[in-house]
């Protein structure tokens, strides 16, 4: 089956990330799927994007499954890529929804970050470990919906919160159980569609800060540095070892995730 199912009904385009038996891990044609179909939404009269996960979480981020086989270079550009799959969502000109449950990690958090409505089920649990291995991706965006100092924070220590903590930061929009989604995704229609496409899309651009080659440019810098096969190396092998129960609603990490 596809990677990632998209389904159109009307105004609204529903993205499915479609890997549950690897937590919808992003593989290289699953991100190259989302920007075909998040381009293929800005052809058409979008007023709305959902993006949602299959199985039993949204996405455990950067699927480092074969990683030893591919170059740095190979790397550096996948990285590149989920860089380029943000930036699309972060500056959609319709609104983005992001429904998320389950343990997400990495890059999995930052599409999650990336859209403009950010809704989680009461469970769900969210870790950017990126920093561990030297990878800045993200960073910006993160702190522009939390606050510098709690960015700092979260990032250096590569703190896992739940929904309660990122709702009161300012990460998560909305908490609402899988039951309540279509609610929430009705509720997100009519807000979409208050305003003309061309009124809305000025708002957007005037309300977001256009930091995109900053951003790549970092995240190119973070990730092109020599060893950085090296550093995953130490980065995964760290992480598989047995970890002291968590005390602050930490989640555990899955194998092939995360960035």
């Amino acid at each position: 089956m596809s990677e990632l199912l998209v389904e159109t009904s009307g105004s609204i385009v529903t993205l499915t990330l479609n890997r549950p038996e690897k937590m919808n891990a992003l593989s290289g044609s699953l991100v190259d799927a989302l920007l075909d179909a998040i381009e293929a939404a800005e052809k058409r009269a979008t007023s709305l994007l959902v993006i949602r996960g299959e199985g039993r979480n949204f996405s455990a981020g950067f699927d480092f499954g074969g990683f030893e086989e591919q170059s740095e270079g190979d790397l550096v550009l996948r990285f590149v890529r989920i860089e380029q799959l943000l930036q699309k969502l972060y500056h959609a000109p319709f609104d983005t929804l992001a429904l998320a449950h389950g343990k997400n990690f990495g890059a999995g958090v930052d599409i999650i970050c990336s859209c403009s409505r950010r809704v989680a089920t009461q469970s769900a649990t969210f870790q950017m470990p990126g920093l561990k291995f030297g990878l800045v991706l993200g960073t910006r965006r993160y702190a522009e919906r939390v606050g510098n100092s709690q960015a700092r924070r979260v990032l250096q220590e590569g703190l896992a919160f739940d929904a309660t903590e990122a709702r009161a930061a300012g990460f998560l929009t909305g908490v609402a159980e899988q039951a309540e989604w279509p609610a929430e995704i009705a509720a997100a229609t009519r807000a979409a569609e208050a305003l003309p496409a061309d009124v809305k899309a000025r708002l957007f651009m005037a309300t977001t800060a256009d930091t995109r080659d900053a951003d790549l440019a970092e995240l190119v810098r973070s990730a092109a540095l020599p060893g950085l096969k090296d550093r995953i190396r130490v980065y995964r092998s760290q992480s598989a070892k047995p970890a002291a129960k968590p005390s602050d609603g930490a989640a555990a990490r899955p194998a092939e995730a995360s960035a």
